[in-house]
């Protein structure tokens, strides 16, 4: 039996098209939370980038963010796994030396570094994250825990620089820019620690996603769910291909496991 859902937010619950949660989605989990089924976000956005799930808001259990490196229900930390701070050095020296782009996410604010074109094509016309010009500075964030940094680099480049960042892994859903995190951090070990937190066996678990971070958590869950959007490796993965987020595919596959 599925006690608890966990949900990817861009291209799973909100349309790349459309940039809102469809109606069948919202209906789905509303039914759902009536169920008693827990319902969880599981989202390479720091929580300052989560800005799209209002209608949704009241039915969220928990936060799994920055791709795993942090999650929190209510006010309590479930598990934490910053970037080790030599090594956050490195990635900063390496963006200063090639002159790419990059965002800091610390444990209370953001910094972007050197804006270019691509950066605000991304997220604010793509991702419709609009407050991405309202970061601090890189020193400001530097004080504080790093928990996910965001070169704008290219796969060939992203091979040349994890081998000099051990303590670290990428995880890539945009071919133009890559989130790097602490290597004991994935979406999967969120998962695995937020059902160890709540009592829940992996089993009642179910996660949804179509990107190559959310690989790691549907392989993890009980159930792992892969969006009719998602790339191939992710269907690959997965017990079970649902509908495109603009098809009613959070919904469907709720009916198809009899959650809802």
């Amino acid at each position: 039996m599925i006690k608890s859902l966990f949900f990817d937010i861009d291209g799973t619950l909100v349309s790349f098209n459309t940039h809102t949660i469809p109606d069948s989605t919202i209906a789905a989990l509303e039914l759902a939370h009536k169920n008693g089924v827990k319902i969880f976000i599981s989202t390479g956005r720091p929580k300052v980038f989560v800005i799209n799930l209002k209608q949704i808001e009241h039915l969220i259990s928990g936060y799994i963010l920055n791709n795993g490196a942090v999650s929190f229900v209510g006010n309590e930390t479930v598990s934490c796994h910053p970037i080790p701070p030599n090594e956050v050095d490195i990635i900063i020296n390496d963006a200063q030396q090639f002159d790419y782009p990059y965002i800091i996410m610390g444990e209370k604010d953001f910094a972007v570094v050197k804006f270019e074109p691509v950066v605000d094509r991304i997220f604010d016309e793509e991702l419709k994250i609009f407050n991405i010009r309202n970061g601090k500075t890189p020193e400001e964030v530097l004080k504080q825990r790093i928990f996910q940094i965001t070169p704008f680099i290219y796969s060939d480049h992203e091979k040349h620089l994890l081998p000099k960042i051990p303590g670290c892994m990428s995880n890539r859903w945009n071919p133009e820019f890559t989130d790097i995190t602490s290597k004991f951090a994935d979406k999967g070990k969120g998962l695995t620690a937020m059902a160890e937190h709540l009592g829940l066996q992996i089993s009642e678990t179910m996660a949804f996603g179509d990107g190559g971070n959310d690989i790691p958590i549907i392989r993890c869950a009980g159930v792992g769910v892969a969006m009719g959007n998602a790339d191939d490796d992710v269907k690959q993965v997965a017990d079970y291909v649902t509908n495109t987020v603009d098809e009613d595919g959070v919904y469907n596959a709720l009916k198809h496991f009899n959650v809802i």
